[in-house]
């Protein structure tokens, strides 16, 4: 199985070359990955003690990132090595001030795992939630290094589960250990077979509270806001969207509206802008305006990245996006670490932490135009009803803090 594994992964080594050559994206992916070694080799030494952490994309590195901090303090005469798969991890956090090494991970070849592992020479290696790749797992495996999967979660539906998936399940056994976010998730482990398996809980709790003790303000936000009623709408995609600019048309000119889009390409800024009938600015074009004229603004559109976790710190409402997409909402725990109330659209069963909020009530999930436009009114008009699902959220967070501890806790008996 290996011979065929290899020989797809060639292949798409291949046509990724060639994709690269009419794709942005795909083009960053692959000539990233082209002096990695290089890299390593001028950062790390032979002598050099190393552990390295594996996130697929930005949203596992934040959720690492508890543990990565832990694992530093613990261990300050170790380099850190952070690797991504995915150009939309790597191209944000390539200036990160936590690791010593940050790279694109090569594609799982063989030649790739043992080059790669050589160079790097880690003591403990920590994968996080997700991504498996059988080339590196097995030369890890080979060299006795330490190897944990942290934050993980499993569903029935994935192929280690199924009956063709020897090949994957197999995988598997090159881990130490698996901590995971819940029982279900411990309980299909234990069902093929694994009983080296710890629910530690998600690190994204852990990573969302220390949100909280850092300086979150934004002065061009505050002056914007003006004591107003503001709603931040995070991470949105074209079909919330759609919904959202018939609402805000129409909504009171005294509700204020902060948009960050999950695509904020210039092209989709224009014509989102375009949609909107009321008084609108960019991010961009905040440098020349006087700070004491923001509030005159009912809408903000943020055309750049990095500062939306803050700004959730200023809404009273927020709406977290990619709910009528398929692969669901975006991360709804920072503004629920604020004590917002959330309101996310229909495709959110796959996220644990929706599922809960909104059973608790603190998240409200929306299908239509009409829902959207009734859940909103309520919030906007009933202060009291924002206090009670705020006050929801950020004590649903709180109560599931922890999971960073209990993995270094266990990794150091």
């Amino acid at each position: 199985m290996f011979i065929v594994y290899n020989f797809i992964t060639f292949l798409a080594s291949q046509i990724l070359e060639v994709m690269a050559l009419f794709n942005p994206k795909i083009k960053l992916f692959v000539e990233g990955r082209k002096d990695v070694l290089a890299q390593i080799e001028n950062k790390i030494k032979p002598l050099d003690k190393t552990i390295w952490f594996h996130a697929a994309s930005l949203g596992e590195y934040e959720q690492g990132l508890p543990v990565i901090e832990k694992i530093k303090d613990q261990f300050p005469l170790h380099k850190i090595v952070l690797t991504f798969f995915s150009p939309s991890g790597y191209e944000v956090r390539k200036k990160n001030e936590i690791a010593d090494v940050t790279v694109y991970l090569p594609l799982d070849t063989l030649s790739n795992a043992q080059k790669f592992i050589k160079k790097v020479h880690p003591e403990m290696v920590f994968f996080i939630k997700y991504e498996y790749w059988p080339n590196y797992l097995n030369e890890l495996k080979k060299a006795g290094i330490k190897t944990y999967l942290i934050s993980g979660i499993f569903r029935e539906n994935q192929t280690f589960f199924k009956w063709y998936g020897s090949f994957y399940r197999n995988a598997l056994h090159t881990f130490d250990y698996f901590y995971v976010q819940n029982e279900h998730s411990k309980k299909l482990l234990q069902s093929i077979g694994f009983s080296n398996v710890k629910i530690s809980g998600d690190t994204r709790f852990d990573r969302v509270l220390s949100i909280l003790e850092r300086d979150n303000t934004l002065v061009f936000i505050e002056k914007f806001k003006n004591n107003k009623t503001t709603v931040v709408i995070g991470s949105s995609w074209p079909k919330d969207e759609k919904l959202l600019t018939d609402y805000i048309n129409t909504a009171p000119d005294d509700i204020k509206f902060i948009l960050a889009p999950h695509n904020i390409v210039p092209e989709h800024i224009k014509e989102l802008q375009k949609s909107l009938k009321k008084n609108t600015l960019l991010f961009s074009e905040i440098n020349g305006i006087d700070t004491n004229t923001l509030s005159n603004y009912q809408i903000f559109i943020i055309d750049s990245v990095g500062i939306l976790t803050k700004i959730y710190s200023y809404a009273d409402i927020a709406y977290v996006g990619g709910g009528f997409g398929k692969s669901g909402i975006h991360n709804i725990l920072e503004p629920a670490t604020f004590g917002v109330p959330i309101v996310i659209g229909k495709n959110y069963t796959n996220f644990a932490e929706a599922i809960a909020l909104v059973h608790m009530g603190g998240c409200m999930s929306i299908s239509n135009y009409d829902e959207l436009k009734e859940t909103l009114n309520l919030l906007i008009q009933n202060k009291d009803e924002r206090y009670e699902k705020g006050l929801i959220c950020s004590t649903f967070v709180q109560m599931n803090k922890g999971a960073s501890t209990i993995i270094l806790n266990q990794i150091q008996s």
